[in-house]
């Protein structure tokens, strides 16, 4: 299925790079021996370590860079000082057509800056956004925007709807995914002017959606919809509150099963049981944002994740270069430009 793909890694971003991000290659290359990887970063530093790493250095080409992004880094700084490092070196490649697609676990304002530069908005986007999945009852949802983007309008709102839709056929292989926009009651008459407005445009500009309406904080974990829409601001908030209460709900059960000599020869009677729950909740099975909106395709892992975490943003990316993600985008927001010419309302809100 991959046979073919070209991937630029960032070798050098993350907290444990580029020793996790190694790993996380070598995983997916015994899995996927037709992936091709341009992996930048000092070669003094990273020759040695690929081989330990067979199937990594089978697949792995050096392109050395000097310099690396630190993750306090602000993106202003990263835009001034960064041209030459390997994360400017591997969104360079996307940019030159060297690589379907970009990874990198380094600093995410650095990130998005850079890419802004390198690799522009797609025609028709005010702004990318960045998606996250979001386990549900369901299985996983999409939720964005989840950080680029503090504040956004209507018109906006109805570009990540597009996009949330598109990424979810793309990476989870659903044909019709349902699309609901995140608000502070169900009813058409709540929320402020430029969530309503959203969901009229959505309507009314035949887009082609499966548009549930709003949906509450609750839905989201109960998989009401598949595409949860929504501004930078809130999405974060409501990310880092699901991930702080997924780590006391596990320490929770952790203490619950140790407290007691009973307690934890339950725990091992239980431990096929429990083993699928870890599985379940464990972070790195999930991990790999998408930046959407772009001229290119970058997958953002998180920062403190190991080698299996990394080969999960890995596989997000393959199954991205893989799809039609963008031109099911451009068609939409076509369709979303003439609604606006007919609306002009919808740049605005509420007239």
């Amino acid at each position: 299925m991959a046979d073919g793909l070209t991937i630029s890694i960032d070798a050098m971003g993350g907290d444990h790079a580029p020793e996790a991000v190694l790993d996380g290659i070598d995983h997916v290359a015994r899995k996927e021996p037709g992936v091709r990887f341009l992996t930048h970063g000092p070669e003094e530093r990273i020759r040695p370590l690929l081989e330990t790493r067979p199937a990594a250095r089978a697949a792995c080409e050096i392109r050395h860079a000097d310099k690396h992004i630190a993750m306090d880094v602000k993106p202003a700084q990263a835009m001034r000082q960064g041209k030459g490092s390997s994360m400017w070196n591997a969104l360079a490649s996307v940019e030159a057509g060297e690589a379907q697609v970009c990874v990198s676990a380094g600093n995410t304002g650095a990130l998005m800056a850079i890419a802004m530069i390198r690799l522009r908005k797609m025609e028709g986007v005010h702004r990318p956004a960045l998606i996250a999945s979001w386990p549900t009852a369901n299985g996983f949802a999409a939720v964005l925007d989840v950080g680029a983007n503090v504040q956004a309008d209507a018109s906006q709102l109805v570009e990540f709807a597009i996009m949330g839709e598109a990424y979810q056929r793309a990476v989870r292989g659903q044909a019709r995914p349902k699309v609901g926009l995140l608000n502070v009651g169900s009813e058409d008459q709540k929320g402020h002017e430029e969530i309503r407005f959203a969901g009229r445009l959505i309507r009314e500009a035949g887009v082609d959606l499966d548009f549930y309406g709003f949906i509450e904080g609750d839905d989201i974990s109960k998989g009401t919809v598949d595409v949860v829409v929504t501004d930078g601001f809130t999405g974060n908030i409501a990310l880092k509150t699901a991930e702080g209460t997924a780590r006391l709900l596990a320490g929770f059960i952790k203490e619950a099963l140790t407290g007691s000599v009973l307690s934890r020869a339950g725990a091992l009677l239980a431990y096929p049981a429990l083993k699928k729950l870890r599985d379940r909740m464990d972070p790195r099975t999930v991990n790999g944002a998408v930046f959407v909106g772009l001229n290119g395709l970058v997958v953002k892992s998180h920062g403190g994740t190991d080698g299996l975490g990394f080969a999960s943003a890995i596989d997000v990316a393959i199954r991205m270069a893989g799809s039609h993600f963008r031109e099911e985008v451009s068609a939409n927001l076509a369709r979303l430009a003439v609604a606006e010419v007919a609306t002009p309302a919808a740049a605005g809100g509420l007239a």
